[in-house]
């Protein structure tokens, strides 16, 4: 068992088992998403956080998860009345985050993985077409407050750990599993704002306010540790890793530029030869980064004015890397057309087979 001091007077993160719980000498009050006694404002003096083991399954857990978060609070020998979120998470790694300013200070404990200890491949985009699979991973967030926020200052925190939530995912550049596009959340994150109600009532918890700076520091930095404890979306994750989680695996990209007989290159070859050449020439794949992260903004419609026809600009990619090989008013062959690729990618692409691949297999 391993016990940490938190915000507050009374107040301690302890992990036991496969649960992570928050204990409290005096009630504190809470609003949260909990599945077990969330809600509204509550009084409690007991937070769980219970790991799901491999071995649990998942339509054992789907037809009564009530009972089985109560179960595992006999691990703490609870009887009263506790809040309760799940995850498939290990507990183990979760992350601690506290800071204080004056007269009130944060805790911020958060977990994030799925069953298989990975972030990248459970997450969502919210307001996107999402059709909910068996292996769902989850975010959970607990906010201790050593202070006094009133009940609408509770609900202002649970928007601005959101916020602190979504910029640590955007920081790590961790990707929707749906549609590769820039992730929000999880299909099952839940969050559990808590307060000591000590000191003076504290009226504001938007992120511009003191108390939510604290809390979207706190929550930002919690959430992008425990995120990279799942080891696989660490900042300096591969290329092709994140490329993959865009949707376009060396296999797919391969499969499309073979549509275009005038490469003179069968996919297998396609997709070999892109593998070595990004792995081992960093200019090349800085120019692949740069193009996503460009037909990113096309489809957000985010192309300042300056750029004008951003297909018509993409193809400038293609000419800059055949710069030293053919003149740039090369005829461009109508097989292209057939490449069902975003616009910069596909003529960074292009551009990296024909300097890098085609003349040396013709």
């Amino acid at each position: 068992m391993k016990q940490f001091d938190l915000v507050g007077k009374g107040v301690k993160l302890v992990l036991k088992e496969n649960v992570l719980a928050v204990l409290s000498d005096a009630p504190l009050n809470t609003v949260s998403s909990a599945f077990h006694n969330g809600g509204g404002l509550k009084k409690t003096n007991v937070i769980l956080n219970v790991e799901v083991p491999k071995s649990c399954a998942d339509r054992t857990l789907h037809d009564d998860p009530d009972a089985f978060i109560v179960n595992a609070s006999k691990t703490f020998g609870i009887r009263g009345s506790f809040i309760g979120v799940v995850t498939a998470a290990a507990v183990a790694n979760y992350s601690l985050v506290s800071k204080r300013n004056g007269e009130f200070a944060v805790s911020v404990v958060a977990t994030a993985a799925d069953n298989e200890g990975n972030t990248c491949n459970f997450s969502e985009s919210a307001g996107e077409p999402i059709e909910v699979q068996e292996d769902a991973g989850t975010i959970n967030i607990i906010v201790v407050v050593d202070g006094n926020p009133t009940e609408s200052c509770l609900v202002g925190i649970i928007i601005t750990a959101t916020e602190a939530k979504m910029a640590a995912l955007k920081e790590l550049d961790i990707r929707s599993r749906f549609s590769g596009d820039e992730a929000t959340g999880t299909v099952t994150d839940a969050i559990v704002v808590a307060e000591t109600s000590r000191g003076a009532p504290i009226v504001y918890g938007g992120p511009a306010s003191p108390l939510g700076q604290l809390v979207g520091y706190c929550t930002r930095k919690a959430v992008k540790e425990a995120v990279m404890k799942a080891d696989e979306c660490m900042p300096c994750r591969s290329l092709f890793v994140r490329l993959k989680e865009r949707h376009f695996s060396v296999e797919k990209m391969a499969s499309e530029l073979a549509k275009a007989k005038s490469l003179g290159l069968d996919e297998k070859t396609l997709a070999a030869g892109l593998t070595n050449t990004l792995k081992t020439n960093p200019f090349y794949a800085s120019i692949v980064l740069a193009a996503v992260k460009m037909d990113g903004d096309i489809t957000k419609g985010l192309v300042p004015p300056e750029i004008g026809d951003a297909k018509a600009v993409s193809k400038k990619f293609r000419e800059v890397l055949l710069s030293k090989q053919a003149p740039s008013n090369v005829a461009y062959p109508s097989d292209y057309d057939a490449v069902d690729l975003p616009p910069f990618l596909k003529q960074a692409l292009i551009g990296i087979v024909k300097v890098a691949l085609s003349d040396k297999t013709n």
